[in-house]
């Protein structure tokens, strides 16, 4: 079978194929077969904790019969390179690449519907899985991507949802968000049906990164992908409900989510570093498998990893610089540190007059509902360095007159220290300067720095390990 007229651009197998070969030092491949039981995740945590963020190729997996890559999103680097662009202008391409949504392109054939099952073909054992922590219920879909569309406009939602096997044709999943995709099915119970969806496991990264974007019921995240790639999102017709999903998948599972059943769901290793049995308890009845003949596994590691914090908060800081810049000028950068999960972030602020940096944070704090603490700081502070920014906090901040809270705001759900229906209070920490404040910072000379790099570059040419 030949696909001459799609784009292999959207092929995510041509995007492994091409970054293997062009970044070969921000890959791993494991030659030694790794547990389908917290391998990968044992792998992704040890890199992390040497510091390294490769993508991680495991061709080998045992109990799994097809290749698995994980960890692509760990890194703002490579994610900019998807991007065409450098870490430092990842909000700015990706905000006005989003802000030129391209209506997706129906196709009539692509890798996806090499093998399709129905009816008493369906068996989800049959679908690749990894456990990822030791505290999970069950292995996880973690990559899964839920396509639905609404009943009056059939404009589409993309959202995440971990989910698991609860029989060989139905899985148990979670719409703990309560976004678009809650607003949609209650619509479809008001009708008095279930919701038809596909879920997409995984596909190409940008495919994926669109899944994540910040935009309104009103407006489908299958444009947004387009608007990433630079060009249609080449879809096909699922075979019962004909939801438009890539032509370049891995696997899609077709169904529809009951309104009305509930299924024990969970716990499941969270982005906050907890897990979390905080659960919608929905019920997916799967009806059709689709799946490419030589498929890979496109896993989005769970925890507190930089992949499943990246990949939800590129889109939340382009949409909130954006915002930020466009209402205060003086805003330099924003970001949202590993370290704080979904819930802090740090915005720099080129003050010009008093209290610019709280009316700032008090934005921030509205507009965002998964930020509980922001701190500001000057425009010379790395918001990246999460020390740069604890200096700032320890050197300008004064509790007595630079704090501020705000109680009783929605948060999000799976904050475990948030109360039962998911309210939370907000912090905000001044830690810039102010117009008062004394003191000169330390300098440095460039010729010393110089001369002291070229000392200690020929004491390490030299093998002297006393450096």
């Amino acid at each position: 079978m030949t696909y001459s007229e799609l784009s292999r651009r959207q092929d995510p197998h041509d995007f492994l194929e091409r970054y293997l070969a062009a970044h070969p030092e921000d890959a791993l491949a494991i030659a030694d077969v790794v547990p389908a039981d917290q391998g990968v995740t044992g792998l992704i945590y040890e890199l992390a904790a040497r510091g390294r963020d490769e993508l991680l190729y495991c061709p080998k997996v045992d109990g799994i019969a097809v290749p698995v890559v994980s960890n692509v999103f760990a890194s703002r680097q490579r994610i900019a390179r998807l991007l065409d662009t450098v870490p430092s202008g990842l909000h700015e391409t990706f905000a006005a690449r989003a802000a030129r949504p391209l209506p997706p392109r129906q196709v009539e054939t692509g890798p996806i519907l090499e093998i399709v099952q129905t009816g008493a073909d369906v068996d989800l054992s049959t679908v690749p899985m990894l456990r990822h922590f030791a505290s999970d219920r069950a292995p996880y879909i973690t990559s899964g991507i839920i396509v639905a569309e609404d009943p009056e406009t059939g404009v589409g939602n993309l959202s995440y949802h971990r989910s698991m096997v609860h029989s060989p044709t139905e899985l148990a999943t979670s719409l703990h968000s309560r976004g678009d995709l809650w607003r949609m099915l209650a619509k479809y119970a008001e009708l008095g049906k279930p919701m038809p969806i596909a879920m997409v496991i995984g596909g190409h990264p940008l495919f994926m990164l669109a899944a994540s974007a910040r935009v309104g019921y009103e407006v489908d995240e299958r444009w947004i992908a387009g608007g990433l790639l630079g060009e249609p999102l080449e879809v096909v017709r699922t075979p019962r409900h004909g939801i438009g999903v890539p032509a370049w998948s891995d696997f899609v599972l077709e169904g529809e989510i009951d309104p009305v059943a509930q299924v024990e769901e969970g716990p499941f290793g969270e982005f906050s570093g907890y897990s979390s049995n905080r659960s919608t308890n929905n019920l997916v009845r799967v009806t059709a498998i689709m799946r490419r003949r030589q498929p890979i596994l496109f896993d989005v590691e769970g925890g507190n990893t930089a992949e499943h914090l990246n990949l939800a908060r590129i889109p939340r800081e382009s949409e909130m610089a954006e915002k930020l810049k466009s209402r205060f000028p003086d805003v330099t950068a924003v970001h949202y540190p590993t370290s704080g999960t979904h819930f802090h972030c740090y915005v720099a602020v080129r003050q010009s007059r008093p209290g610019q940096a709280r009316q700032i944070m008090l934005g921030l704090l509205g507009w965002d509902p998964y930020v509980k603490t922001v701190i500001a700081v000057d425009s010379d502070i790395d918001l990246t360095d999460d020390s740069a920014v604890l200096w700032a906090l320890a050197t300008h901040f004064q509790p007595h007159r630079d704090i501020l809270t705000v109680d009783g705001l929605p948060g999000s759900p799976l904050d475990p220290s948030s109360a039962s229906d998911g309210t939370t209070s907000r912090l905000g920490l001044d830690a810039t300067r102010g117009p008062a404040f004394e003191g000169k910072r330390i300098e440095i000379s460039p010729d010393a720095l110089v001369r002291a790099r070229t000392m200690l570059h020929s004491l390490t040419q030299q093998g002297d390990s006393h450096v």
